[in-house]
């Protein structure tokens, strides 16, 4: 029987190809890969969002994203929660915000899945350990799982995928680097400018900085003034000119010094040949094997070095073991099962064999 399932993003960031949250990215391909397989889609998600399936909209506040916002846009959330549920039969609801807690459905007969996306530590401590029956909490990277206290309830370990196809290799590459996604201090944006500048090679700046405060200091204190011919900024990228952008780029650079729990643009730049050099930090070391698919430096002058020797990875074989870890059809096979798990259905033949 076709599943119903709907989907919440994060009250404070819109469902769209082009989003830099990887949460967004990965709600929008589990929607498209629902609905390829025949199930109803609902997606509760700000307003202006994109899917595939049914857009729920919620209104929230729009300009600068402080605690007011939050509170603001957590309450829409609840209350457009609450009204799909008395409107639609849903067989499973898949949370992936950060806040997911704030407005968790009180209704324990629908089962609930939350995918943690972001480093445990960033969750209150009550998140990771619902009292709502019903409720599983799903790891998107065997690290991510490493890290949680002893006391919290993981259910499984998911790990994202990408479509492949929308990431092919390039037939020739730039002499530039690229960076992308969310543009904030713990990303380290100003570290690959500092790594490419001492490597000798151009960097492209692709993504967004939100109209969080912190966001917007650091991006026109650390990334603005140093703009120029040698450092472009471009804003936020999707579809084709994204894939362009990887596909032509000597190398992605990751320099995250938070603890990420996985890393969607490394697993599409690997997709489309391009090595990336990454740093050392959560699961990016789980996604990058060094000296095969790109280098996992602890410093700028490592991240330098690693750019000046980057030909010698193999696009080819970035392509393959994109191809082997990295399929997004995985990922939809997973947690389709793990839906029908929760609701205690067998799981079909076809679904088992994937």
């Amino acid at each position: 029987m076709p599943l119903t399932v709907l989907s919440i993003g994060f009250p404070l960031a819109q469902v769209s190809p082009r989003t830099a949250g990887g949460a967004e990215q990965v709600l929008f391909t589990l929607d498209r890969g629902l609905v390829c397989h025949g199930c109803r889609s609902l997606v509760l998600a700000p307003t202006g969002s994109r899917c595939h399936g049914l857009l729920i909209p919620a209104q929230v506040p729009a300009g600068v994203l402080d605690e007011r916002a939050k509170h603001e846009a957590r309450r829409s959330f609840k209350r457009t929660l609450e009204h799909t549920l008395a409107r639609f039969s849903v067989d499973v609801v898949h949370m992936h915000g950060l806040d997911f807690d704030c407005y968790l459905p009180a209704e324990e007969d629908v089962p609930v899945v939350v995918s943690l996306h972001l480093p445990l530590s960033w969750y209150s401590p009550q998140a990771l350990k619902p009292l709502r029956a019903n409720t599983a909490l799903v790891c998107v990277s065997r690290s991510q799982r490493a890290s949680a206290p002893p006391d919290a309830r993981i259910s499984a370990v998911i790990p994202n995928g990408v479509d492949l196809e929308n990431f092919p290799p390039g037939v020739r590459k730039g002499n530039y680097a690229v960076v992308i996604g969310r543009i904030c201090p713990e990303k380290g944006t100003h570290l690959a400018i500092d790594a490419a500048e001492r490597a000798g090679i151009d960097v492209v700046i692709a993504g967004t900085a939100f109209d969080y405060p912190e966001h917007q200091a650091y991006f026109e204190t650390m990334i603005r003034p140093r703009l120029g011919a040698k450092v472009k900024f471009i804003g936020a990228v999707g579809g084709k000119a994204k894939a362009q952008l990887l596909a032509g780029a000597r190398c992605l650079l990751v320099p995250s010094h938070a603890p990420e729990t996985s890393s969607l643009v490394a697993m599409e730049a690997m997709a489309s040949g391009t090595p990336v050099v990454a740093w050392k930090a959560g699961a990016l070391a789980e996604i990058v094997t060094d000296r095969r698919t790109g280098f996992v430096v602890s410093s700028v002058e490592e991240m330098a070095t690693a750019i000046r020797h980057v030909q010698i990875i193999s696009q080819e074989t970035c392509r393959r073991e994109a191809q082997r870890r990295f399929d997004s059809e995985q990922m939809v096979t997973d947690y389709m099962n793990f839906y029908r798990k929760m609701m205690r259905e067998p799981v079909p033949q076809e679904l088992q064999a994937a």
